[in-house]
């Protein structure tokens, strides 16, 4: 029988051998996210693999022998033949343009029966017209003195000293803001049309625009923070700034969503640092629902705020844990379906805030406190620098704001409502790169919350846009409330 060797080591040797181990582990899922920034899906979704179906990397290199040919007959049933798609008909409100074409070499006496008609799709650029005024002068009264001539005044318009009409201003912000073309593209777009102009124009419009609308971006403000539950995040945007010539300021949009008003606010800050939700805050008093990032646990009013964490960003540390430990990631994954199949019942049913949180605790309630009781149990068998290690500590750390949102129907499971708000600002960062000033990071947070709010209320931000230009500059201060983008306006 084959005796046993004993080894002993040092009290530092052993911490090493953990240091050196949980390198490895990190290292691993390093690179493990790595192939997946390459090679993989960037759906957060996640579909538990079938065991028998390996994937690529996970094939064995074996030497593949020569195939061996043999001849194999079956029969099968026919398939039955596909009725063929039925092609959407064209929007009666289009414009149609007929095009009649007469048969060549009809005989005498031919006589038209019926038609048949094809309708094609067509397109053509967006056409720009001139609004011409005209203002009749008419003499009122007339002596040997003075003559009296008569003409209407003007009409009020957003930038009365340009020659750019509210159309043309709200088409050139959308096509930035929402199709993410910058301003240098649309005036190459117009001088394909035989339209000159100069992008510091295009820019001065923007900017003008944007101080007319800024008392709108204030009584908008005053809307989304008129409540007591909140989501808020954060995001950066590169700033061009005079102080790094050649360089660019890391600058942060933080966001403010109103669930209950479906509005958002956009605030720019020069810093990621706590002043920014300090100030914007500061007379709030309810729910605020983040990723969990520690500046908003700091603030001057943190006695008035109850914290809520998103259960998204949960997810996603046990999602990509999935290379790190799957047996414990897909456990915790499948825990966490259950909880948004959940709430996909009550979405569906259309139940009322009190219903949704009766269904909640019978439901999902339960499932929390089996899914916490199997975090407590498994976190101190894994290594905590592992990918799995740091996806259970983010999910303890923040569990009371967690599993918050059941105590109160209005409350939702994640923030990734405000997420979708963001999402343009990501997408602009691809096409501009930049904002060219502090200013312009600014007025990009004023439009931002009017575009975002129109988009969560189901408005056409174009024609939005053109409507609050027009009315604004008449438009009496006690009343601003009335153009905000709202279910309303439907």
């Amino acid at each position: 029988m084959a005796s046993t060797e004993k080894i002993t080591i040092t009290k530092a040797e052993y911490e090493d051998f953990l240091q050196q181990k949980n390198l490895v582990a990190a290292l691993q899922h390093e690179l493990a996210q790595l192939k997946r920034m390459i090679f993989g899906s960037k759906s957060e979704r996640h579909i538990p693999v079938d065991p028998n179906q390996p994937t690529l990397f996970e094939l064995p290199a074996v030497e593949t022998p020569a195939p061996v040919k043999e001849q194999i007959t079956y029969t099968r049933d026919k398939a039955q033949t596909k009725n063929k798609p039925v092609r959407q008909e064209l929007p009666a409100h289009l414009e149609r343009v007929i095009e009649v074409i007469e048969p060549e070499n009809l005989p005498e006496g031919a006589r038209k029966v019926n038609v048949k008609i094809t309708e094609i799709l067509e397109y053509e650029p967006g056409k720009l017209f001139v609004r011409q005024i005209v203002r009749p002068y008419y003499i009122g009264s007339q002596n040997d003195e003075q003559t009296e001539f008569i003409i209407a005044p003007l009409p009020s318009r957003a930038l009365p000293k340009s020659n750019a009409g509210e159309s043309l201003l709200a088409y050139i912000i959308i096509s930035k803001f929402v199709d993410h073309l910058p301003f240098y593209r649309q005036v190459q777009m117009f001088k394909r049309q035989g339209i000159e102009m100069a992008e510091s124009t295009v820019n001065g419009w923007f900017s003008d625009s944007m101080a007319l609308i800024e008392p709108l971006y204030e009584v908008l403000k005053i809307q989304v923070l008129k409540t007591d539950y909140l989501m808020a995040d954060e995001t950066p945007i590169a700033v061009q700034t005079k102080d790094k010539p050649g360089a660019t300021h890391k600058g942060y949009h933080w966001v403010y969503y109103n669930p209950l008003a479906k509005m958002v606010l956009f605030d720019y800050r020069k810093s990621r640092g706590r002043e920014g939700p300090n100030e914007v805050l500061k007379d709030f008093k309810g729910y605020i629902q983040t990723d969990g990032y520690k500046g908003y646990d700091e603030l001057k009013n943190k006695s008035d705020i109850t914290h809520l964490a998103c259960m998204a960003h949960a997810r996603r540390y046990f999602e990509k844990a999935l290379s790190n430990d799957k047996t414990r990631s897909e456990h915790a994954l499948a825990l966490i379906r259950e909880l948004y199949a959940i709430e996909r019942e009550a979405k569906e049913k259309q139940l009322d805030a009190d219903q949704v949180r009766e269904l909640r605790q019978q439901r999902a309630v339960p499932v929390l406190n089996l899914f916490e009781q199997w975090l407590k149990d498994q976190i101190i068998e894994v290594l905590p620098a592992s990918a799995i290690g740091k996806a259970m500590a983010y999910a303890l750390r923040l569990w009371s704001s967690l599993v918050r949102y059941t105590q109160d129907g209005r409350l939702n499971i994640d923030n990734n409502l405000i997420e979708n708000s963001i999402r343009p600002v990501a997408l602009g960062r691809k096409n501009y790169l930049f904002a060219g000033s502090h200013d312009g990071a600014e007025r990009a947070a004023m439009i931002y919350s009017f575009l975002a709010s129109c988009k969560l209320n189901g408005i056409n931000p174009q024609d939005w846009l053109k409507d609050t230009l027009t009315k604004l500059p008449d438009y009496p201060a006690n009343r601003l409330h009335e153009l905000l983008p709202s279910a309303e306006k439907l």
